[in-house]
């Protein structure tokens, strides 16, 4: 059975229940990456590399260019405060959604 996987498409929303000191740097990361004033050190979805077959073949792309991921560009942070100050005022979230991404 072989199973193809489609390529990612649109935005990512990734929700951070709370702004402490490791989410700031995941978001100063993210943000200087998508742009272009840092590199991905670290991430092994950016940086790291599969092998494929054997040692000897020396076949072994970088994951994100082996597996249809996300972009990094399309990645959109939300802090898990500002999703319930939305939600509290009874907005729809995919209306905002829309309008700000």
């Amino acid at each position: 059975m072989k199973m193809k996987i489609s390529p990612a498409e649109g935005k990512l929303g990734i929700l951070i229940p709370g702004l402490g000191a490791v989410a700031t740097t995941l978001i100063a990361g993210v943000e200087a990456v998508k742009k272009g004033i840092s590199q991905p050190i670290g991430s092994l979805t950016q940086m790291g590399h599969i092998r494929l077959g054997k040692r000897t073949e020396n076949r072994n792309p970088k994951i994100k260019d082996f597996v249809p991921l996300a972009n990094l560009g399309d990645i959109v942070l939300v802090d898990g405060m500002f999703m319930r100050i939305t939600c509290m005022k009874q907005q729809p979230m995919q209306k905002f959604w829309n309008q700000h991404y």
